[in-house]
């Protein structure tokens, strides 16, 4: 899997330095990355909970029950 930024990049070198991956590995995802040109960083996406709602509240129930309950309890009764 290649390399999504440079960022990414120094921190595999960091964690190959330190011994917790295998040269290899890193020598793999260095190779299948290649001389692209890399973002500083990646954004993170944006999460559904982040966005703001178009009416900038609570969404109100679109149900339509107005009147109709009663008038089918007074026709069972009958």
């Amino acid at each position: 899997m290649p390399f999504k930024s440079k960022a990414q990049r120094r921190k595999f070198a960091e964690l190959l330095v330190k011994g917790e991956i295998t040269p290899e590995a890193y020598e793999r995802w260095n190779k299948e990355t290649g001389r692209t040109d890399l973002p500083e960083r990646v954004k993170p996406k944006r999460k559904g909970s982040a966005r703001k709602s178009k009416h900038g509240g609570a969404r109100k129930n679109t149900t339509r029950s107005k009147g109709r309950g009663k008038s089918r309890a007074k026709r069972r009764s009958r």
